[in-house]
């Protein structure tokens, strides 16, 4: 395979996952002008939880997504998978950007908005594991985890551009503006990305590994076995991919509004300590896949983060309870540099897991049980930590928690990252 190809083959994996979370960070900042356009009403309140709760349709279509690609990646072919569930995510985010508001098409417009969003959910539970999936199958053996870390690089870059286009959006133009057309700008122009990504999936080679293994599989359902003869990798994918979810969601989504509430930091100021984290986790992410492939065996590695953040975890978190910006910054930065293990070298590992003949199926129904599922309810379980207890640092106990229970989970799954891939 010629250096140019393989370029091309990691660029269609990067682009699609910066689609899905471009189009979900923009949607996300552009919540409370979505919830004036389209479910109006007196209540601003009961206005913003609809639109979060169209937001979350999206999520809950996760799970259904993951069967559904799952067994198509299994069946027909990682490649066309990848092109399937992209399709799905571009053409309702540019569509969404040519919606009609409440005031023009009535209740059509809200009805259209969650069918939207429900099929961009459905396309999200495919798009992640298949594109980690291909590009690790059709990766060189001792560049698998490098080549799985472009996936959540890409996913991290894709929050960074949404939450730049909307800053821009509303930054650089009067409220009037923003709410009359301004809102369409950020989702036609993911609906330019999305086209490029497209493009770019139109003509992939198919994984030959894929390919080899699929002639020799018996005519049974992938996602059965999935169940059933693998029950006990998809048992542990669950379970590490729901902490990992956990570890994910509380510094990277929730620790800015944390700082907010318990310590009184202007909201701005953390947002923007969580925005230079984030874009140095750009660099750190296939870092961290890079030595998983050459100096450390991928599920020691990642068992080393874990371990770190089992440990450091409620003392960090009592230090940024000092109102310290420094203490801010210092602990957002050590959170990130802990996590950016698994977010590099988990994909592979994942991928390795599993044998080639229901892969894409049980990975990707127990990454989205996991992440999307356990995770997507951190802040909600954080907030809820908080209320019982009294205690302000008590998502630090759920962290640590959750690290150990990664820890456990680890101690348990095979490591396969200097074997040639099943």
């Amino acid at each position: 395979m010629t250096i140019g190809k393989r370029k091309t083959m990691i660029l269609a994996g990067f682009i699609g996952n910066v689609v899905e979370w471009y189009d979900f960070a923009v949607y996300g900042y552009m919540a409370g002008i979505l919830a004036a356009l389209f479910f109006p009403g007196e209540d601003s309140v009961a206005s913003l939880i609809a639109t979060y709760g169209v937001f979350a349709a999206g999520f809950i279509m996760r799970p259904l997504g993951s069967g559904v690609f799952g067994w198509l990646g299994d069946t027909i072919g990682r490649s066309r998978t990848m092109l399937i569930s992209v399709t799905m995510m571009v053409l309702p985010t540019f569509l969404l950007g040519c919606l009609p508001t409440y005031h023009q098409a009535g209740l059509l417009a809200p009805v259209l908005l969650v069918i939207i969003r429900m099929v961009q959910g459905l396309s999200v539970g495919g798009e992640f594991s298949s594109s980690v999936t291909y590009l690790v199958e059709t990766a060189p053996d001792k560049r698998r985890g490098m080549a799985g870390s472009w996936a959540n690089t890409g996913s991290i870059f894709g929050m960074l551009l949404g939450a730049a286009m909307a800053a821009l959006v509303t930054s650089w133009m009067d409220s009037g503006s923003v709410h009359d057309w301004g809102w369409r700008l950020p989702f036609l122009f993911g609906g330019v990305i999305g086209l490029i990504s497209i493009m770019l999936r139109r003509h992939l080679p198919r994984s030959e590994h894929f390919q080899r293994h699929h002639d020799e599989r018996c005519n049974t359902s992938p996602l059965l076995e999935a169940f059933t003869t693998n029950r006990r990798e998809t048992l542990l994918a669950v379970i590490f991919a729901s902490a990992y979810g956990v570890l994910f969601y509380l510094p990277i989504v929730y620790l800015p509004e944390w700082l907010h509430s318990e310590t009184g930091m202007p909201l701005h100021l953390a947002l923007q300590i969580n925005t230079l984290a984030t874009a140095i986790l750009l660099v750190l992410i296939p870092v961290s896949g890079w030595l998983g492939d050459h100096l450390i065996r991928r599920t020691h590695f990642i068992a080393g983060a874990m371990l770190c953040l089992a440990i450091t975890g409620w003392p960090l978190y009592l230090w940024l309870v000092s109102d310290s910006i420094l203490a801010a910054v210092v602990v957002q930065l050590l959170l990130i540099t802990f996590i950016a293990v698994p977010l590099g070298s988990a994909p592979a590992m994942f991928v390795e897991l599993f044998p080639a003949r229901d892969r894409l199926s049980g990975y990707s129904v127990a990454y989205n049980l996991g992440l999307g599922v356990i995770g997507g309810t951190t802040p909600m379980i954080s907030t809820w930590l908080i209320d019982v207890t009294g205690v302000s640092t008590a998502p630090a106990l759920y962290l640590v928690v959750m690290a150990v229970i990664a820890f456990v989970a680890l101690l348990f799954i095979p490591d396969r990252s200097r074997e040639v891939l099943r």
